[in-house]
């Protein structure tokens, strides 16, 4: 006796693994255009983290020391007692920031800081993906008189 499979026993046809290749395909760019606009927010809230993090370590500084450092001295008077301009009073032995070292951006370049600066008492700014002043969407630059 000789009986016929069932169709639910014969397997896949390639067409109807094609069609679903192509539907995973379909979701997997959609998903990937939904991620990169992730990213880009996840830089620029990183940035804006990170600039909070530097003005408390300012103030700290200031309180200490009486006054912020100057823009020769820079963020790195953070970490290490600077060794020139106005030498801090009391500079807080293991500095001010908790990783002992002044990160670069999210987007690799370094941080620009001024002091005195032009929308307060000092700036520090992140110019965004181009590394350039200025600029609009993921080139835009994250300031902390912004925030």
């Amino acid at each position: 006796m000789h009986h016929k499979k069932k169709w639910t026993e014969q397997g896949f046809t390639l067409i109807e693994i094609m069609v679903v290749i192509i539907i995973l395909g379909i979701l997997a760019s959609y998903v990937a255009v939904r991620l990169t606009g992730q990213t880009e927010e996840a830089r620029r809230t990183q940035a804006m983290t990170q600039i909070a993090t530097f003005e408390t370590a300012l103030e700290l500084y200031k309180l200490d020391n009486g006054s912020y450092p100057s823009t020769e001295q820079g963020l790195l008077a953070l970490v290490e007692p600077p060794s020139v301009g106005k030498l801090p009073r009391k500079w807080r032995e293991g500095g001010y920031l908790e990783k002992g070292r002044i990160p670069k951006d999210p987007w690799g370049n370094d941080y620009v800081y001024l002091s005195p600066g032009l929308h307060g008492e000092f700036d520090i700014t992140a110019f965004g993906d181009d590394g350039e002043p200025g600029g609009e969407g993921k080139d835009e630059d994250v300031n902390n008189w912004d925030l």
